[in-house]
């Protein structure tokens, strides 16, 4: 699957918007990926995660588990883990922090995956390396189905993305005038109260 046949499906989802947008890093970019659109249909999340299980395969070899951090990875998680054949486990915040709580656990020797949805800055993909420094098992490497920063992003492992692209975003000062002339939204749900 090319790149462009990712972003074919994420048009197809109607998931690939144009504006001012406030990404969750604070930054500002013309190109929103409302990733939720594609992972409300099974049929595209399926189609988009079988593509990318072949990657990880050939990649790294045996998963054991795939761990992502919530909300963006728990999809894309248990759908790659669904292609892999292996289970899938989540992280999310508690007082700040992310965390693996209700009950999931890994083994010593098992082979962990990170997975992510949209990786921008990379923030967190580096919070789930973390979270998962303390538990038995090696973290292997991490996917994503699309890497907006087109390979620039630190993840704090190998990482194998679907699709590469590096789409333009500004900090909020240095805006191009044309998109300072755009309402900005924010249609991510990093910082909501």
């Amino acid at each position: 699957m090319t790149d462009q046949d990712v972003l074919d499906i994420f048009r197809k989802a109607g998931a690939l918007l144009e504006g001012h947008f406030i990404l969750s890093s604070g930054r500002r970019s013309p190109i929103f990926l409302q990733k939720a659109l594609v992972f409300s249909r099974p049929d595209l999340s399926a189609q988009l995660c079988e593509a990318l299980a072949q990657k990880v395969r050939s990649a790294f070899g045996r998963i054991d588990v795939v761990a992502g951090p919530a909300v963006g990875g728990i999809i894309p998680g248990y759908e790659l883990a669904r292609h892999l054949g292996c289970r899938a486990i989540f992280a999310e915040r508690v007082d700040g922090d992310l965390t693996f709580r209700r009950g999931f656990a890994i083994e010593e020797g098992e082979r962990v995956l990170i997975a992510e949805d949209i990786v921008t800055t990379g923030l967190s993909f580096r919070e789930t390396v973390e979270a998962l420094a303390p538990l038995p098992g090696a973290v292997v490497g991490g996917s994503c189905i699309i890497d907006r920063s087109g390979g620039v992003a630190n993840v704090g492992c190998e990482l194998i993305s679907l699709a590469s692209i590096q789409f333009p975003d500004y900090a909020p000062e240095e805006l191009p005038s044309d998109l300072a002339a755009l309402p900005a939204i924010k249609p991510g749900s990093r910082g909501l109260v």
